[in-house]
């Protein structure tokens, strides 16, 4: 899968069962030692789009479940 297929799914948080969001803008972050994917970075936005500063969520890789066609499922275990 590429980058860019992820761009539209919906993110599911499977212990709650709710729609956290949908993906747009996503950054990867790697090991630069293994090589391996460790994150992925979700710039969070405000109003008509904009970014702010320093606002982003990130999703370790060991916590999504399943990529689908629409949606991808995870365990959300950040803080509301």
């Amino acid at each position: 899968m590429r980058l860019s297929q992820l761009s539209g799914k919906e993110l599911i948080d499977i212990e709650k069962g709710r729609k956290l969001g949908v993906l747009g803008q996503t950054d990867l972050l790697f090991d630069e030692k293994t090589g391996l994917l460790k994150e992925l970075i979700i710039p969070k936005s405000s109003w008509m789009g904009l970014k702010r500063k320093n606002q982003e969520i990130s999703i370790p890789w060991e916590h999504i479940e399943t990529i689908g066609r629409d949606m991808i499922i995870l365990q959300n275990n950040q803080k509301e």
